[in-house]
């Protein structure tokens, strides 16, 4: 049947909008204009077709075509695709927090999430969303993160900023500061650890990874002069790692860490809290950061950049951090699938090269020089 010779042979790529009055259609648009990018995956994103267009025309991408769809598993080969949530009016209010725009943020990413369970799609590559206006009963979490976890069951996740071979979780997510010590705990330290090393292993392809655990209070508490957390819960948590194997080391006072490039002697930066490793994760990486969720059954990244209101119809934005995200995806996926391969058929030491060396796929990172 025609219909079957043009169905995806490749990986499909959940896109979900986020909040369509932000910069998430611009970026998407920019970042899927290289037809070459078809090449590497089939792009299916979850929105509002007549928003799609209105951002087609507003930002003069004339030739950026596009074919709507009802199902995910009749998604076309080589071309871009959408599936429509609603083909009501839509008001769009650039650079706006309006109710409309979190409730189809939440209709996007449900429906993704639907559909990467019932494997219709791959992965999932997230468009930035305003926490407040997707806040409702049946969206009652921090973020994306959280929301992912709940929803695909996962014991245990880690919000993981990835630029490169820069990577750098956090303990604690999105609560107030003054939450965060009395939050951390041994086990928790322990168990991130644990997660951030299994996600180096089976997601990156780094067999032997190096991580670094960053300090709670200044100059790592000074000896408990400046609190004693880092002596009564990191150390051990350490301890506890190295005792099952892992390269865990630190804590490593953050300041100096940074200031001194003693991070780029280690595979992963593990912070205690939000501003401690994003402030210089994105002063480092900011216009290609990626935001990927370790621990999840599947691949789930996003750009690092969040809604932009300021730039949004303005056609100023990078598409940069989108175009990394659907890259790493990508790669992460391959990588996990060789690793799943190598574990059920083990391979000799000889020819595990490739797959120990990290990124397998490597015309993502060839699309990546010819773009940049």
């Amino acid at each position: 049947m025609i219909q079957d010779s043009i169905k995806n042979k490749k990986i499909k790529v959940a896109i979900t909008h986020g909040d369509m009055n932000g910069i998430s259609y611009e970026v998407i648009i920019k970042a899927l204009s290289d037809k070459r990018i078809l090449e590497l995956f089939t792009p299916v994103i979850y929105g509002l077709s007549k928003t799609l267009a209105y951002y087609r025309k507003n930002l003069n991408f004339n030739d950026f075509n596009y074919k709507i769809i009802n199902d995910a598993r009749h998604a076309y080969n080589q071309k871009i695709n959408i599936i429509n949530l609603s083909n009501e009016e839509i008001k769009i209010e650039c650079g706006k927090s309006t109710p409309l725009a979190g409730k189809f943020s939440y209709h996007a990413l449900e429906k993704a999430i639907n559909d990467i369970k019932e494997n219709k799609v791959q992965v999932l590559v997230t468009a930035p969303l305003n926490k407040s206006n997707i806040h409702s009963d049946e969206f009652d979490f921090p973020g994306h993160t959280e929301y992912l976890a709940h929803k695909f069951e996962s014991r245990s996740s880690l919000m993981l900023m990835v630029h490169d071979n820069l990577r750098v979780g956090t303990v604690t997510g999105h609560i107030p500061l003054k939450l965060v010590s009395e939050s951390i705990t041994e086990d928790l330290v322990f168990e991130k650890i644990t997660v951030l090393n299994d996600s180096l292993i089976k997601d990156f392809g780094i067999e032997r990874p190096k991580i670094a655990v960053l300090s709670l209070n200044p100059h790592a508490g000074d000896k408990g002069v400046i609190g004693d957390e880092d002596q009564q819960i990191i150390s051990p948590a350490l301890v506890r790692s190295k005792e099952k194997g892992i390269l865990a080391y630190g804590p490593f006072a953050a300041d100096g860490f940074f200031g001194s490039d003693t991070y780029r002697k280690y595979d992963a930066i593990l912070a205690m809290y939000h501003d401690q490793g994003l402030i210089p994760f994105k002063t480092l990486a900011f216009e290609g950061g990626v935001n990927f969720t370790a621990g999840l059954t599947v691949v789930r990244t996003s750009p690092a950049h969040g809604t932009a209101y300021d730039k949004a119809g303005k056609n100023i934005s990078s598409s940069k951090a989108m175009r990394e995200a659907l890259y790493l995806a990508i790669d992460i996926y391959n990588t996990r699938k060789k690793y799943e391969e190598m574990t059920k058929d083990p391979l000799p030491t000889g020819l595990m090269m490739d797959y120990n060396n990290g990124r397998n796929n490597r015309e993502p990172q060839e699309l990546r020089r010819a773009q940049d």
